[in-house]
C-alpha cells in the first residue's frame, strides 16, 4: 500500500502536471512555396520591393494548454508560420498579436492580419500568431482586453512553439520580436510587460512595436463610450469579459432591455464585428444597465473602474527597444493612447521607449498597413545588427510616402 506521504506526493505531482503548459498538437495547414507567395503578392498588388519574399513557409495550426483566470488548465490555439529554405542558419521568432475578433473560428487563409504575419514569415521570421483564450479551437470564451489573459495565452504559445521547434528540428536564434495591431497592440504590450517582469531569465526581447492599441482604457479610450462611435461592438465585449474575472455585477444587471437578452445571443462566436454592430446603438453606453452606468460615472472605486485601471498598461518601465505606432486620424483607437503611454513610461524611467507616427490622415484600417511596414523595417534593422534600431532604408520610406500621398 502507498503511504500517506506517497499519496500526497503523487497528488501534488498530478496537480503540477495538470496545470503545466504543453504542446498538444500541430497540424500542417499548407506549405506556401515562394512562387505561390509571389503570385499572391501580385494578386493583392503588394510591392515585393517593400515587402520582400525571401522564402516560402509552412503554416501550422497549434493546439496547446494555457491557464484560465482561476488557474485551471484549458486548451488554446493559434497559427505558426515556419520559413523554409532560408539563407541564415537560424530563425528569429516574432509574436504577432491580432486585433479584435468576435468570430471564434480561426481564419486559415492569407488575408487580413494573417497576410501581415505572412509578410514577416516570407522574409525569414518564424511567426507565432495566438488566437487568445476563448477564440479558435480553445476552451471558454474570450476575455476581451484582459491583459493577464492576453499575455498568458501568448507566452504559453511561445513556450509551446519551443517544443515544436525541437520536434521539427527548427533552429532559432536569440532574437525575439513582438508586435500587434489594435487589440493586438494592447496584447503586445501586455505580453512584453509579463516577459520582462516574469520571464527575463528565459526570454530576451529584441524589440517590441505595439501598434494602435488602447493602453489607457481608464481615461483616453473610455471617452468613446458616451458619444456616437463607429464600433459599439467593443463595450459589451469588454463588459462581459471583465464581469467574468472581476464579478462586477450579476449577469442580468450588465445591460438594459432589450440588450440584456440580445447581447448573449449575438456574441455567440458566429458573427463578425460588422454584423454585431448592426444590432447595437450608435452610443455604446446606451446598452449598459442604468445602475451600472451610474456607478461607473460616480464611483471611482466601482469594480468596473478598478478593472479598467488594472488592465491599463502604464504602470511599468520597458527596458528593451519599444516603439508605439499610431495614426493621427484614428477614431477607433484614439492616438492619444500611444502618447499618454510613452509620456508615462518615460516618467516611470524608461529610456528605451518612443513614439512612431505612421501617418496623419489615415483611420484605423489603413493605418494598419503602414504601421506594419514601418515595424518590419525597424525589426529588420535589429536583424542586421543595430542595437537601437533604425527607421529603414530611405528609398523604401520614400516609396511609402508616395503611396500615402496617392491614397
Amino acid at each position: 500500500m502507498l503511504s500517506r506521504f506517497s499519496i500526497l506526493f503523487l497528488g501534488v505531482l498530478f496537480s503540477l502536471n495538470l496545470h503545466s503548459q504543453e504542446l498538444i498538437s500541430h497540424t500542417l495547414i499548407h506549405h506556401y512555396t515562394q512562387n505561390e507567395l509571389e503570385q499572391k503578392w501580385k494578386e493583392n498588388k503588394i510591392n515585393e520591393w517593400i515587402v520582400p519574399i525571401s522564402n516560402g513557409f509552412k503554416l501550422y495550426e497549434i493546439i496547446y494548454t494555457t491557464s484560465w483566470h482561476d488557474g485551471s488548465t484549458i486548451k488554446a490555439s493559434g497559427l505558426c508560420f515556419i520559413p523554409d529554405n532560408f539563407s541564415e542558419e537560424t530563425l528569429p521568432q516574432l509574436i504577432y498579436h491580432h486585433g479584435t475578433r468576435t468570430l471564434k473560428k480561426t481564419n486559415l487563409h492569407l488575408e487580413g492580419e494573417n497576410a501581415i504575419s505572412a509578410g514577416f514569415a516570407a522574409d525569414g521570421y518564424l511567426v507565432i500568431l495566438p488566437d487568445y483564450i476563448g477564440l479558435g479551437k480553445g476552451d471558454k470564451f474570450h476575455l476581451y482586453q484582459n491583459s493577464e489573459s492576453e499575455a498568458t495565452a501568448c507566452i504559453d504559445m511561445l513556450l509551446a512553439i519551443q517544443e515544436l521547434n525541437t520536434k521539427l528540428l527548427i533552429a532559432t536564434n536569440e532574437k525575439l520580436f513582438l508586435t500587434g495591431y489594435s487589440q493586438g497592440g494592447h496584447a503586445c504590450l501586455a505580453t512584453q510587460k509579463k516577459l520582462e517582469t516574469e520571464y527575463a531569465n528565459q526570454f530576451t526581447i529584441t524589440a517590441s512595436s505595439p501598434m494602435s492599441g488602447a493602453y489607457d482604457m481608464t481615461r483616453v479610450q473610455a471617452t468613446v463610450m458616451l458619444k456616437p462611435y463607429p464600433e459599439p461592438v467593443y463595450l459589451p465585449y469588454l463588459l462581459m469579459g471583465m464581469n467574468e474575472v472581476y464579478n462586477i455585477t450579476d449577469d442580468d444587471k450588465l445591460f438594459q432591455a432589450p440588450y440584456d437578452s440580445l447581447i448573449p445571443i449575438i456574441y455567440n462566436g458566429e458573427l463578425n464585428l460588422q454584423e454585431i454592430n448592426t444590432y447595437l446603438p450608435e452610443i455604446p453606453a446606451d446598452v449598459v444597465h442604468p445602475d451600472l452606468l451610474k456607478e461607473y460615472l460616480e464611483n471611482p472605486d466601482f469594480k468596473f473602474n478598478v478593472a479598467l485601471k488594472e488592465n491599463d498598461l502604464l504602470d511599468w518601465n520597458p527596458t528593451v527597444p519599444t516603439q508605439l505606432c499610431y495614426c493621427n486620424s484614428d477614431k477607433i483607437v484614439l492616438h492619444e493612447n500611444a502618447k499618454v503611454a510613452v509620456k508615462q513610461m518615460k516618467k516611470n524611467g524608461s529610456k528605451t521607449i518612443k513614439l512612431r507616427r505612421a501617418a496623419k490622415k489615415f483611420g484605423h484600417v489603413n493605418c494598419a498597413i503602414f504601421t506594419s511596414i514601418y515595424t518590419k523595417m525597424w525589426f529588420d534593422s535589429f536583424r542586421k545588427g543595430s542595437k537601437k534600431g533604425s527607421k529603414g532604408p530611405w528609398l523604401k520610406r520614400f516609396l511609402l510616402y508616395l503611396q500615402k500621398v496617392r491614397m
